[in-house]
């Protein structure tokens, strides 16, 4: 094990190790003794009996019930880390179905038998048992949450059982098809090849009208994809696993899982940017910083309502049909910059359009509310869009949601830039806001895409204002 891993488990452990001490101190506290005071000085003596026999060398201050139960849950953590069910969680092992029962369990047996021996060993006697019964479940679901990123990422928005998949020449009744990564996921299409190069064509146009996640491709007995394919695969952002007789031979060096399975090679790398731990911090970023903006901006949310009603009438608020993350679409709410049904107009004034590729834009627009640019001129008609970010449908930072129908005018290589959350603000926004190139948006959501990190996101978040302010102001 690495370095990296070690301080990943390393913080892992330190988290666990404060939340459940924390949790564990002030449940005992309210609950399991609760306004029974003369409880806390029957274990307290007991403690102090236990220590007058076995370890007089300790002084009385540390004989206190809330560092016996920090101790207790620190040897239990290392118990736990040193069991391999906990630590690691297998995506290319077999799982007989989609729930995580069994893990629980197995958590909930340990945690319990460990937490009755230590209450009967230290004598913590005068307990409610209701409240017992109940600490003995809440603990075991905390690790669950914590075990791995799947099940944050499940509360934060990004559902292990929503996302779907794919696969290529993997007959119906493979075993393949149990593995825990298949398992929990949804299948939307099951293809068959001859050429490997038929499967870039297949994937872009599922990725076209689906939200697509992982791929799974079996090659038999081939020893390698294309130059092409393989390419088109990396930089796909999506998780991929081949199947294959042989092991595979890559002409790129890049990170990825071979295991040997009933003497198949099961070849996994996962180049989705934004997943796991990475998507865990991204949501939390947004979902903070979009409370804060929200309430920090109350007053001008309720002028802009204001506003549109006595110009134009209800709704205030408009939701538009958007293409998210890996092909999911969505409901993105505006504030009402343009007269009413003004999108159904588009065909008529299709002539006046200067913007290139999928854009759609007219210099001096006829459908705009009269006084209303200055919403669109500072993108105050995006604010509402901070639910959208809550949901988890967008991110604070990202490329901008294109309608569905522009999606499908995208050439193969503008795909990419479905493969991160799309944003309220990104590179194209800080740099050249009003362009109507469509490759300047490429090329910002692809330079985004391959550099992201939470530090640019902040950069990009704190460039922003800035950018609104002075259009003419260059960025990152």
């Amino acid at each position: 094990m690495g370095f990296k891993k070690y301080l990943k488990y390393g913080i892992r452990f330190l988290i666990l190790q404060t939340l459940l001490t924390s949790f564990s101190i002030f449940y005992f506290d309210r609950f399991l003794i609760g306004d029974y005071f003369d409880g806390y000085l029957i274990i307290r003596d007991n403690l102090l009996e236990d220590r007058d026999r076995f370890y007089p060398f300790i002084s009385n201050d540390f004989i206190k019930s809330d560092i016996f139960i920090a101790i207790f849950i620190f040897l239990f953590l290392v118990i736990l880390y040193s069991t391999k069910f906990y630590t690691y969680v297998n995506e290319l092992t077999f799982s007989l179905d989609r729930k995580y029962f069994d893990e629980f369990l197995s958590i909930y047996l340990l945690w319990t038998s460990s937490i009755f021996v230590f209450f009967y060993i230290f004598r913590f006697s005068i307990l409610s048992r209701g409240y017992l019964m109940l600490f003995t479940f809440l603990v075991p679901l905390i690790l669950i949450l914590f075990r791995n990123s799947e099940a944050i990422s499940n509360f934060l928005g990004r559902s292990t059982s929503k996302e779907n998949y794919i696969t290529f020449n993997v007959e119906e009744d493979s075993i393949f098809r149990k593995l825990r990564i298949i398992t929990f996921r949804n299948s939307i299409g099951d293809y068959s090849f001859k050429n490997i190069d038929e499967i870039i064509a297949v994937v872009d146009k599922v990725n076209r009208n689906n939200n697509l996640n992982l791929i799974i491709i079996n090659l038999n007995k081939s020893e390698k994809l294309s130059v092409k394919a393989e390419r088109y695969l990396f930089e796909a952002n999506k998780k991929v696993l081949i199947i294959s007789k042989n092991r595979l031979i890559f002409q790129n060096v890049f990170l990825k899982r071979v295991e040997n399975i009933n003497n198949y090679f099961l070849t996994y790398f996962n180049n989705d940017i934004q997943y796991g731990a990475r998507y865990i911090l991204k949501r939390l970023v947004d979902i903070i910083f979009s409370v804060l903006i929200l309430i920090a901006t109350t007053p001008i949310i309720i002028f802009i309502i204001f506003f549109i009603l006595m110009k134009d009438g209800y709704p205030f608020i408009i939701t538009q049909n958007r293409v998210g993350l890996h092909g999911k679409k969505f409901n993105m709410y505006k504030f009402r910059s343009m007269k009413k049904d003004s999108h159904t107009k588009r065909t008529d004034l299709k002539n006046l359009n200067k913007g290139e590729g999928p854009l759609f834009k007219i210099e001096n627009d006829p459908r705009i509310i009269k006084g209303a640019n200055f919403l669109r001129d500072y993108s105050l008609d995006e604010i509402p869009q901070l639910l959208n970010v809550i949901k988890g449908e967008m991110s604070i930072v990202g490329p901008r949601p294109l309608f569905d129908e522009d999606t499908e005018l995208f050439k193969q290589q503008y795909m990419r830039r479905l493969n991160v959350l799309p944003g309220i603000t990104g590179l194209l926004q800080i740099n050249d806001r009003n362009t109507s190139d469509f490759s300047i948006w490429y090329k910002y959501d692809i330079l985004y895409i391959e550099n992201w990190s939470i530090f640019l996101d902040f950069k990009i978040m704190l460039q922003t204002p800035l950018a609104m302010i002075n259009k003419n102001k260059k960025g990152f």
